[in-house]
């Protein structure tokens, strides 16, 4: 981190687990930083943290906390983002926000980087990063819908708990220990923290992310449908999706099928074109027994791709399966790039 020349940066929720990965992320991809002010809670503020060898002091967020700000980082939950994101922005931040609150305004671009990068060009001073499970999807989709056209799309997820955060983690690891061990368990977290009802996620699959809507679709379901139409420009595309949770600490899997609008392109034409797609990785071997799993995507910025085939009923219809690291390329890196194609596209300058 350079003293003279770079980019004042606040990182907003910053000892949570995305906050903490963004912080790492910051370093590792070297982003020119000027000065780093990590904001959290008043619970927090105070505690020292090193970054990249120098102590810094977490301090309360609040609206002044923003003075000086050129690129403001958020994941500290939609209240705090709706409270603040525009206190930031007010004092010439730009901020890129990791929580649902801004997704759907239409004056707030939604942005992948490798999918709509160009829709940076439209903000307002507040950018809204994904939900992690359409950021996987749509990276792996965009290169298909670029040549062949897309007209339908059917997901199933298989999500880790650190979706649910830090919280999540710990309550799956304490379930699984005390059922090992032959003891008894009491769920107080998932499916929804708060909720009425809490169930085992050790050894078990919960398909209820977040609330259930009106719809009979939860919320998670409804952000990767209404999300992924806004990123690819669909509006009239097909989404449906199923969200669940398993006993995964990082990682998300996916289930994908999909409908293009050419016919007679085969499998082997689907993995030539994603081999090469950026932010993918094609994993695709079934006679090695090769394909993506989460065990081995934590701590990559890629989207793997595998078991791409065509469906056998429909002959434009095709099922792949995505995984990704849900807190970096689902969080902290696609809010880092973001930071990145900002600067790329010379929407902020340096200062000294």
């Amino acid at each position: 981190m350079s003293p003279q020349t770079g980019f004042h940066v606040a990182v907003v929720g910053a000892t949570g687990a995305v906050g903490q990965q963004m912080i790492k992320t910051l370093v590792n991809q070297k982003f020119p930083i000027r000065e780093l002010s990590l904001l959290s809670s008043a619970r927090s503020a105070g505690k020292k943290v090193e970054v990249n060898g120098k102590e810094i002091t977490i301090q309360e967020a609040k609206p002044e906390s923003f003075e000086g700000v050129d690129i403001a980082l958020f994941s500290a939950g939609g209240n705090i983002s709706l409270e603040l994101a525009p206190e930031a922005v007010k004092r010439g931040a730009i901020v890129v926000d990791n929580t649902s609150a801004f997704r759907m305004d239409q004056d707030k671009p939604l942005v992948v980087p490798e999918v709509n990068e160009q829709d940076l060009q439209n903000h307002n001073g507040i950018i809204a990063n994904p939900n992690c499970s359409t950021i996987q999807m749509v990276v792996a989709l965009e290169p298909i819908r670029k040549k062949y056209g897309l007209k339908k799309v059917i997901v199933s997820t298989y999500q880790a708990v650190s979706g649910a955060g830090a919280v999540a983690i710990d309550e799956l690891n304490q379930q699984t220990e005390a059922l090992l061990a032959g003891k008894e368990i009491e769920p107080n977290i998932l499916p929804v923290k708060g909720d009425k009802n809490h169930y085992q996620i050790a050894f078990n699959a919960i398909p209820q992310i977040d609330k259930f809507q009106e719809n009979g679709y939860t919320f998670e379901e409804m952000k990767m449908i209404n999300e992924t139409k806004k990123i690819m420009h669909l509006p009239d595309l097909p989404v449906s999706a199923t969200c669940v949770r398993l006993p995964i600490a990082v990682g998300h899997s996916e289930s994908v099928y999909f409908e293009i609008e050419e016919d007679g392109v085969t499998a082997s034409e689907m993995k030539e074109l994603l081999k090469d797609a950026p932010g993918v990785v094609l994993q695709d071997d079934p006679e090695n027994q090769v394909y993506p799993m989460p065990a081995n995507c934590v701590g990559s910025n890629d989207v793997f791709v595998g078991r791409i085939r065509n469906d056998i009923d429909e002959s434009r219809g095709f099922h792949m399966w995505v995984v990704s690291d849900n807190l970096l390329k689902g969080a902290a890196w696609n809010s880092v790039q973001i930071a990145e194609s900002l600067v790329k596209l010379g929407l902020i300058k340096e200062k000294q």
